[in-house]
């Protein structure tokens, strides 16, 4: 797998390009801006681009905005955001286009090395990857007169481990409960959000940004 890396902070870009190199991982470039990541992302085509939102020179939306733009250029481009924070706008506008070959990280909750391979592949491969923690804000600024507010705890919990990409066999490993008992959670979730239960992982997350998007 190939990846090119965009930080404007040296130090995060290099120790993150040693970290996926000594895992196997093909880092075939390391951007500082906006433009070096789209030069980069044309000249060597990889499965995923890992952006940072905020880059030179106004340190803003810059990372986002050159996102949007590899995914218009070069949709079979995954694209990786790591972000200080959670950044509800964020997960909004790039969700518009769709959230297959999508993942939006938090920068201090990637401390396992296995599992963030993991997520770059699923993401090479046209799935989805949603930091817990940014769906529990997303749950949490939903307002209460909406389908979410009907959620129980439990499903709420299941509703995160399906965000992330996870399947239900993975779901129920974390959660040490049954594959079936899973499946009866998806169920009940995607019946009280009005939307169709999928077998594959990247659309069951589709549907769930799609939702809180609105």
């Amino acid at each position: 797998m190939r990846v090119v890396i965009a930080d404007d902070n040296l130090i995060v870009r290099d120790g993150l390009a040693a970290l996926l190199r000594e895992a196997g991982v093909d880092v075939a470039a390391q951007a500082g801006t906006a433009d070096d990541l789209l030069a980069d992302v044309e000249r060597h085509r990889p499965d995923v681009a890992i952006v940072d939102v905020r880059m030179p020179p106004t340190h803003t939306d810059e990372g986002l905005r050159a996102a949007h733009e590899i995914r218009a250029r070069h949709p079979g481009v995954g694209i990786l955001i790591l972000s200080e924070s959670v950044e509800v706008g964020t997960i909004n506008r790039l969700v518009t286009q769709s959230a297959k070959g999508l993942g939006y990280l938090l920068k201090d909750r990637v401390t396992e090395l296995d599992d963030f391979v993991a997520t770059l592949h699923r993401i090479a491969d046209g799935g989805s990857a949603l930091d817990p923690k940014v769906l529990a804000v997303l749950l949490s600024s939903t307002p209460a007169e909406e389908p979410l507010a009907a959620l129980t705890q439990r499903e709420r919990e299941v509703l995160a481990l399906v965000a992330e990409g996870r399947t239900n066999r993975g779901i129920a490993e974390r959660m040490v409960i049954t594959e079936g008992s899973v499946q009866k959670y998806v169920t009940s979730i995607f019946a009280k959000l009005g939307l169709p239960a999928s077998d594959a992982d990247h659309r069951r997350v589709l549907s769930v940004l799609a939702y809180l998007q609105h």
